[in-house]
């Protein structure tokens, strides 16, 4: 197995967070100016590109920095003990980095102003829990998926946003650094930064029920593990 250096993982985290936010943001105004006022159709257009990047970007960087993009991810490898503070601190770093410069690289690929300010509103109850839901449904997936198939880690996460696009009424932002970024463009994928910190907040709950959730789903039970043990043992 190789072992790569911490710089080589903060710049796995850095391009694979950088190219997770062009798709989303550059997905988003491509749909909204192809579908013509059809706000479904637009929506569809930001959905598929970002279910298949993730696929992409997890399965070719996920062996490197094992492809989180996303400080609540991060926060629960830290929380297992896969990861120390102080590493996960640059991860989250260079998430948020690589998120801005996606979103300006968007900006710059569809001759839009490199510097915005969201001024989309999403807020209200029922966009918080949609995104307590959508980081739980996330880290529910990542972590129980890695336990019956680790290969199958990339289609899970990118099919289960593909999913979450729809059936959350926030649209799934599922990611703090996502989050962030994403209050830097007035565009179809925005949100404003007065709503922001709400969002965040939400999913790092999410993330964290799903943690709990899944220690007691995974837990073996004093008397399966003796069943399963030989007498040798």
């Amino acid at each position: 197995m190789a072992i790569y250096s911490l710089r080589q993982r903060l710049g796995a985290e850095f391009l694979g967070t950088a190219f997770l936010l062009a798709t989303v943001i550059g997905s988003g105004i491509m749909g909204e100016r192809l579908a013509g006022g059809n706000v479904a159709i637009a929506l569809l257009g930001n959905t598929i590109p970002t279910g298949a990047i993730l696929f992409v970007l997890i399965t070719m960087l996920g062996p490197i920095s094992g492809a989180h993009f996303n400080p609540a991810v991060t926060a629960v490898f830290t929380a297992r003990k896969e990861l120390s503070p102080s590493h996960a601190a640059s991860y989250v770093a260079v998430q948020l980095l690589g998120a801005v410069a996606g979103v300006f690289a968007a900006h710059l690929m569809f001759e839009e102003n490199v510097l915005q300010v969201s001024t989309k509103l999403r807020a209200g109850p029922s966009q918080w829990f949609s995104e307590w839901v959508a980081a739980f449904g996330l880290v529910l997936t990542i972590l129980l998926t890695l336990k019956a198939s680790r290969a199958a880690v990339a289609a899970s996460v990118g099919l289960y946003i593909t999913a979450a696009y729809w059936f959350t009424a926030s649209t799934s932002f599922a990611n703090p650094a996502v989050t962030i970024a994403r209050s830097a463009s007035n565009t179809f994928a925005g949100i404003r930064p007065a709503d922001v910190a709400p969002f965040v907040v939400a999913q790092l709950l999410g993330a964290a029920a799903a943690v709990l959730i899944c220690q007691w789903m995974l837990a073996q039970s004093i008397s399966s593990r003796s069943a399963s043990q030989t007498p040798a043992e």
